[in-house]
This record gives C-alpha cells, sequence and structure tokens, in this order.
C-alpha cells in the first residue's frame, strides 16, 4: 500500500491508471490539488494578516497591483479572470479598507486607475515579505537552482494556462 500527498493509501503501483492515463499527468494532477488546497488556505490567511476583513480573494488584486502599479478595473478583471460586477464589488470593499484608491485616468477621463494606497502597500508589503521568509525558511534544504528550475516551471506552466 503506497500513501499520497493527502496521507490516502493507494493499493498496486502508486502511479497505476486504470484507464490508461498516463502516469505522469495523474502525478501532476494529484500533486497540484494538494498545493492548490494548500495555497488556498495560505491565501487566506494573508489576506487576513493584511486586514482582518479582508476577502481571501481579493489579496490577488492587492498583489497584482503591488507588483504592477496603477491599473484599470477592467484590466484587473481580465488578469484574475472575474466579471466586471465582482472586480467593482472587490475594489469598492478595499477601498473602504483603506488599502486602493481610485483616480481619473489621465489618457481616458471616462476610466479610473486603481492603485494601493500607502496604508495598503505597508501592509502588503509587510505581508509579502514574511511570505518570502516562510518559503526561505521551507525550503532551506534546496539548492537554489532546484528553487529557480521550480520558478521557471510554474512559469511555464502559468503561461501554457493562459493560452
Amino acid at each position: 500500500m503506497h500513501e499520497d500527498a493527502n496521507g490516502a493509501g493507494h493499493r498496486g503501483e502508486p502511479w497505476a491508471s486504470p484507464s490508461g492515463v498516463d502516469q505522469e499527468f495523474l502525478a501532476l494532477e494529484r500533486e497540484l490539488t494538494v498545493f492548490l488546497r494548500r495555497a488556498r488556505a495560505s491565501q487566506g490567511e494573508m489576506a487576513r494578516e493584511v486586514h482582518p476583513d479582508l476577502e481571501s480573494a481579493a489579496y490577488g488584486l492587492l498583489v497584482r497591483l503591488d507588483e504592477c502599479g496603477r491599473q484599470r478595473a477592467t484590466e484587473l478583471a481580465a488578469y484574475i479572470g472575474v466579471g466586471k460586477a465582482t472586480m467593482s464589488r472587490q475594489l469598492r470593499a478595499l477601498e473602504e479598507l483603506g488599502l486602493v484608491a481610485r483616480e481619473p485616468d489621465p489618457g481616458d477621463g471616462r476610466a479610473w486607475l486603481v492603485h494601493l494606497t500607502e496604508e495598503g502597500r505597508r501592509r502588503v508589503g509587510s505581508v509579502r515579505e514574511a511570505r518570502r521568509a516562510r518559503y526561505v525558511s521551507k525550503l532551506a534544504h534546496w539548492d537554489r537552482h532546484e528553487v529557480a528550475e521550480l520558478a521557471r516551471l510554474l512559469q511555464q506552466l502559468n503561461r501554457g494556462m493562459e493560452k
């Protein structure tokens, strides 16, 4: 009996597939499922560290604004993969928490640009720094080239999923 990353046991070959699916893709699915479950839980924790009333899903918006600066709501919605109404609701909530602000787009007077407030930048920066420190601690036994290769492969996976 073999145990997977979730602690569940499996009889026979650890990667055997009765349907004939490639073993590598079954392993990928299994590991991504565990990784994504942990990432969702971690995102919720990080959101609460930024602000106790922050929705987990809004954390990604703050990170995007921290990395890219001012953006239109439509750009943020497309990047996150949500509709305009959902984006408007999330941005309103972030404004009420004092984490983001809007300003007129100088290139198009009908549009608005969203950006982190100083408080938002401070809080997001603090949480991101703590997260990076956790990665450094958890992966301290990894060779730096392995960490770089993992980052490269994840970037490749993310780009492939965009298509």
